[in-house]
């Protein structure tokens, strides 16, 4: 055998090599593709994203949607890692920006999970305060061991205690703190817009007097309760257009008269909208969607217009009254404030 032969082979059993290697060793890299998009204003198998109890949903023709990132589950290996930087649909990402180093998968999908299920919170809470429902003190869960069960549920404002106004979560501590353990106290509160009272023979507090047992927050009240599930959804990004979704079902408004809107974005009880991560790839995804619009946070604007997609055009928004208002452009026929 020729030398020249010899290398020849050398390099292609090489090649052959590394070619095996390449596409089974993993990497400490994740690929992140465009996620699904979920209608706020619609269904995941027959059961409606967003429900609401003690009023009638309105009717919509449009869509408000979501934008997600979708992670693979197999692990990346050198090759895919390759592949993945050459392909404009996919980002690869160190693992630890993915998932955190010191923590399992199982534990950052309980968190991102736990994030989302605070989004919900905050999402409520905004859409409520824009519709110009008052603050009140509003259970949001009971306790394992709670006095209250089977007398108070979740969503109901607590008016007052033993005889005291209950306006703020302060004066709820003030005379809770005057009762002694064990006392049977009456509590009035409102359910779906209607007064009742019943008894509670009250707990011990941590830190002295009374306890019902409730888990409260000062937030707007309103005379029905709102709802919503999206399972397999981590991370606060979803925010900004579930408030959107709640003030399309429960509103005045009709907010995109049949448009395809997609979005993201954090958002405060307040109605602040702050940046998220994986716009790139949202924006791909609001792209196959078909979407008129795309509200993109502030902070991500200039992250946005460095990945534009074809014919999807771009609104700004630092507030959920900014988001209003590129809705409201758009049913108008005007050009939302770009990024």
């Amino acid at each position: 055998m020729s030398r020249r032969i010899a290398v020849l082979v050398a390099g292609a059993v090489l090649l052959l090599v590394f070619g095996v290697v390449g596409t089974l060793l993993p990497v400490p890299y994740v690929a992140q593709v465009p996620g699904p998009t979920f209608n706020t204003l619609g269904d995941i198998d027959g059961r409606p994203i967003i429900s609401v109890a003690g009023r009638e949903r309105n009717d919509t023709s449009g869509n408000l949607n979501l934008t997600t990132v979708g992670v693979p589950q197999r692990p990346l290996t050198l090759v895919g890692a390759v592949q993945g930087w050459f392909d404009s649909e996919v980002t690869v990402v160190p693992r630890e920006q993915v998932y955190p180093s010191g923590k399992s998968e199982e534990q950052t999908q309980q968190e991102n999970r736990q994030a989302f299920l605070t989004s919900e919170q905050s999402a409520r809470m905004a859409a409520l305060a824009e519709l110009g429902f008052p603050e009140e003190v509003v259970v949001q869960d009971l306790t394992d061991d709670s006095p209250s069960k089977g007398r108070l549920e979740a969503g109901d404002a607590l008016q007052s205690v033993g005889g005291t106004a209950t306006p703020d979560t302060d004066a709820l501590s003030a005379a809770l703190a005057d009762i002694p353990p064990g006392t049977s106290v009456p509590v009035a509160y409102t359910r779906l817009g209607q007064p009742g009272t019943t008894t509670v023979t009250t707990g011990k507090a941590a830190s002295g007097g009374s306890a019902l047992g409730v888990l409260v927050l000062e937030s707007p009240y309103a005379p029905f309760t709102v709802d919503i599930r999206v399972d397999d959804v981590g991370g606060p990004s979803a925010g900004l257009m579930l408030t959107l979704g709640i003030l399309d079902l429960v509103g005045d408004t009709d907010l995109t008269e049949g448009a395809v809107v997609a979005g993201t974005g954090t958002i405060t009880g307040e109605g602040a909208v702050g940046p998220i991560g994986g716009i790139p790839l949202k924006l791909i995804a609001a792209r196959e969607l078909g979407a008129e619009l795309f509200l993109v946070p502030a902070d991500n604007c200039a992250e946005a217009l460095a990945n534009v997609q074809p014919g999807l055009p771009m609104a700004r928004v630092a507030s959920l009254d900014d988001a209003l208002t590129a809705l409201a452009d758009l049913r108008a026929g005007r050009t939302p404030a770009p990024c």
